[in-house]
């Protein structure tokens, strides 16, 4: 199968976005030397000259905010294509693994023998809408990357996957009367709610790549509900294994899984609830853009990828079956997207300590122009990261991990560091 690539962003000489542009064509327009590039991430090219009154082809963007990993296509709404695709993936669990460290040095505090200092938290107030560090900086980088996008490409409209499950719907099925339930989307966000929560795995022999089933865990011969707690999955063998047998007689021999899964079937979905804690945060942000937004669930988005036949990635899946604009056949033009990982800027630590004492000493500022973490290229090594020394000689890390001390005088910029880090991915077709 081709190798299908990202498309190529397009601005004029006045910054104006332009519809994207195939890769062979970008290539063309930088040999013949009418284009040079702009961005190498989003790779994106500016013309020679300025566009007067562009015709531009729609496109719609569109998001699956998640709580680790956050889902990004444009699509071509004149053509129903996608053309580009990308994986953002957050790094709230070490922002909140950095603030509990934080805060076990300041409780060690309190215990040696230093100068009184008085408690504040009496006095302290949150503002409306607050949200912790590791949920905030989830919507900041989402907005970052949607602000970057509209900068590149006319985009007309966005879709944003709003709750991942629609839990009102779980608890009470005719909140909204039956015709929810005698539609397409029949089962779709109960399904998708239990296969979460479950790790797309057996429930009770821990199968995974199988098909799974929906199982009572009180069964209801005995009394049990359809509530979500009262429901788990099960491989088909398992499932007519137990049959109308009670779980405390099903797994007598097994109390280990027992008690695991008594304590699974009552925990809450932690992403979700992170999802859900900054849906509302990310939407309100999405609407200063001034661009129509369209919102969809979870149980929306499975059933257009299920009729789209697609395999299940972040991107693709989830991403590009956001909403009910999804037509009923997509065409993919692209099958490596970029993935995106924040890295940050580098923190204010001056000195990297040991248990004792300091064991190096980090340049913060700027050195002849160049920071860790800028991509450059050298005249003999070729293209790699750079770490700064503040002894004049950098260190050039490839990408096969080899390492070479080189001088900055022999260095071309390609990429300045912004806090993330980009690769592709491998052709899933």
């Amino acid at each position: 199968m081709p190798n299908y690539q990202n498309y190529v962003f397009v601005v004029d000489t006045l910054g104006q976005p332009l519809s994207p542009t195939h890769r062979a064509r970008a290539r063309k327009l930088l040999k013949q030397g009418l284009a040079a590039v702009f961005r190498t991430y989003p790779f994106t090219i500016i013309l020679k000259k300025t566009v007067e009154n562009p015709v531009n082809e729609p496109l719609r963007l569109k998001l699956d905010p998640g709580a680790s990993v956050t889902g990004i296509a444009l699509v071509n709404q004149s053509r129903d294509t996608v053309i580009w695709g990308a994986e953002l993936t957050h790094t709230g669990d070490r922002i909140r693994a950095k603030l509990t460290a934080h805060r076990v040095v300041r409780r060690h505090r309190r215990c040696r023998k230093t100068r009184y200092r008085q408690a504040r938290f009496n006095n302290r107030k949150r503002a409306d809408g607050w949200l912790a560090p590791s949920l905030k900086h989830r919507v900041e980088t989402t907005l970052t990357w949607v602000n970057r996008l509209i900068s590149s490409c006319p985009i007309t409209d966005i879709s944003m996957e709003l709750v991942r499950f629609d839990t009102q719907k779980l608890q009470n099925p005719e909140i909204s009367g039956v015709e929810y339930q005698q539609g397409v989307l029949l089962g779709y966000e109960l399904r998708e709610y239990l296969l979460t929560k479950w790790q797309h795995q057996c429930a009770y022999c821990g199968g995974q790549n199988i098909p799974l089933e929906i199982e009572h865990i009180q069964p209801k011969s005995q009394g049990g509900s359809d509530r979500v707690s009262n429901l788990a999955i099960a491989c088909h063998k398992c499932h007519q294994k137990k049959g109308s047998q009670a779980l405390e007689q099903f797994l007598e021999k097994k109390p280990e899984i027992l008690k695991r899964l008594l304590v699974q079937a009552k925990a809450p979905l932690k992403n979700a609830a992170a999802v859900n804690s900054t849906r509302w945060a990310l939407f309100n942000s999405l609407k200063l853009t001034g661009l129509p937004i369209e919102i969809g669930t979870g149980g929306l988005t499975k059933y257009n990828r299920t009729v789209q036949g697609l395999p299940k990635t972040h991107w693709l899946d989830d991403a590009d079956c956001v909403g009910k604009s999804t037509p009923t056949r997509l065409k993919i033009k692209t099958h490596q997207p970029l993935l995106i990982t924040c890295f940050g800027r580098g923190g204010r630590q001056k000195a990297a300590p040991n248990k004792r004492l300091p064991i190096c000493h980090n340049p913060l500022k700027p050195i002849k122009g160049w920071l860790t973490g800028d991509i450059a290229k050298h005249k003999t090594h070729g293209i790699g990261r750079i770490t700064l020394r503040s002894r004049g000689s950098f260190v050039l890390t490839k990408p096969d991990k080899t390492q070479f001390s080189v001088k900055p005088i022999d260095l071309k910029p390609v990429f300045r560091r912004d806090g993330y880090l980009y690769k592709f991915s491998r052709v899933f077709r």
